[in-house]
């Protein structure tokens, strides 16, 4: 008598396609990957997900929020990559960079010094935190129109262009140090956290480097190296 094919939660199928396409890409990708990852066949799969696509919304709903594939009703549809896109915007809108954009607004500065490092703080939670999303996205981005336009157009290139704003602003009041170039300055700071917060990770020689030490460590320098010591 031949054994029952094996059966997955829609979780498991967006956990492991989430890990395929970090790893490969979307291109690269196939539903037949991520069977194989799951010890599916490949028809089983789809009647789970009805594409590719589909694919990647649910491993980018479960890498956002696991609780959001709750609602979906399998096998999962998509009519376009426009609804990749939304689901993506849902999160960036909902996460956001409030202190940052608090600062852009503010007309008097208390402290620069506690304004500047909440900024820093605010920026290594939300890399931290979302790091297995912002994997995903960047790697699938590359390759999918609308995705790169949202991603690395609007949404990152913004998220320079506030802090580039931020400092031109407080070079100007004098709470910050002059910098050769404004917008490379912005970047450094981004990178800097980004290394530390999140890739770092995939360093096989940065294991002994914990996430509080990198953390405090960032502020302090990050902070030194924009006002001078304490």
């Amino acid at each position: 008598m031949a054994g029952r094919a094996p059966t997955r939660s829609l979780a498991d199928i967006a956990e492991a396609a989430a890990q395929v396409f970090t790893e490969h890409g979307y291109r690269e990708t196939g539903i037949s990957d991520v069977a194989k990852a799951l010890g599916l066949s490949h028809g089983a799969l789809y009647t789970y997900v009805q594409s590719k696509e589909a694919l990647l919304y649910v491993a980018l709903a479960w890498s956002i929020e696991p609780d959001l594939l709750d609602g979906l009703e399998t096998p999962v549809r998509l009519s376009s990559e426009d609804e990749i896109v939304a689901l993506a915007r849902r999160w960036t809108d909902a996460e956001g960079l409030p202190k940052l954009a608090a600062a852009l607004t503010r007309r008097r500065v208390p402290s620069a010094r506690e304004e500047f490092g909440e900024i820093v703080d605010e920026l290594y939670t939300f890399i931290e935190t979302n790091r297995d999303v912002l994997a995903l996205v960047a790697q699938c981005a590359r390759e999918l129109p609308e995705m790169f336009q949202f991603w690395f157009v609007q949404r990152r290139r913004g998220h320079f262009e506030a802090l580039s704003g931020y400092l031109t602003k407080r070079i100007r009041s004098g709470h910050l140090r002059e910098v050769p170039d404004v917008a490379t300055a912005a970047r450094f700071i981004a990178e800097t956290v980004a290394w530390f917060a999140w890739h770092r990770l995939g360093d096989p020689d940065s294991a002994m480097l914990t996430d509080e030490h990198c953390r405090t460590t960032v502020h302090h320098l990050l902070t030194s190296a924009f006002l001078g010591e304490s």
